[in-house]
């Protein structure tokens, strides 16, 4: 499944910018950066519930927002995209 993942982590407040870094860095484990605090990742069911448990532990509930969007193929093919970074196909080998 694609979910799209957004968040808003509050960093004004004690320890919200070494969230903001836990957030990020939870995302980038297991999907591609496509904004600043948005992320495409394709997952299968134990990814999803690894990652969605482990933003939950990190992420502060009063203060930060969490954002899950489940993509089907025919809402994918409709995106558009403008402007700078092509879109990664997420379905494709990713090398680094």
């Amino acid at each position: 499944m694609l979910v799209l993942v957004a968040y808003d982590v509050a960093t004004s407040d004690d320890g919200g910018t070494r969230r903001l870094r836990r957030v990020a860095r939870a995302c980038s484990d297991y999907g591609i950066r496509v904004q600043k605090s948005v992320f495409e990742c394709q997952l299968g069911r134990k990814e999803w519930v690894a990652l969605r448990a482990r933003l939950l532990k990190e992420a502060k509930l009063e203060t930060d927002s969490l954002r899950f969007y489940f993509l089907d193929t025919e809402t994918v093919a409709k995106t558009e995209h403008h402007g700078i970074g092509k879109p990664l196909d997420l379905e494709e080998p990713f090398l680094v």
